[in-house]
């Protein structure tokens, strides 16, 4: 989990199995769910998005999860949306390179008809990593 790059000898080595063995096992894990994917993190002050908030979204009485779901989805600045508890009917994080582009952003998730209102919260400082 720590890095997809990682050969099949290198991990072998670590877990006392031969490279082919190791393949097998995550061909195994792949093709009953376990392993998902493999994905490349980017860092966000590379790309230039250093401006990051959670958006609460509160909507109408009959909208769906699929429906938060289409909906954050189309905005490439969203990088999780969730379902919650509470007042709120969703939480989104939000990554985008400042403040302008941010409000854009919530400008645009509040065009969606089901959403009603919003309430940010920007963050000022990342706690560990």
């Amino acid at each position: 989990m720590t890095d997809a790059r990682t050969t099949y000898a290198d991990i072998g080595q670590t877990v006392s199995l031969s490279a082919p063995a190791v393949k097998r096992r995550v061909d195994r894990l792949r093709s009953v769910g376990v392993i998902k994917g493999f994905t490349a993190v980017v860092d966000p002050k590379a790309v230039g998005w250093t401006t990051e908030a959670f958006v609460e979204l509160f909507c109408t009485g009959r909208t769906t999860p699929a429906q938060i779901t289409l909906a954050t989805r189309q905005h490439a600045e969203v990088v999780g949306a969730y379902t919650v508890s509470g007042e709120a009917d969703a939480l989104v994080h939000i990554r985008a390179a400042d403040i302008q582009h941010l409000e854009q952003v919530l400008e645009r998730l509040r065009a969606e008809p089901f959403i009603t209102s919003t309430r940010s919260m920007i963050v000022l400082s990342r706690l560990g990593d």
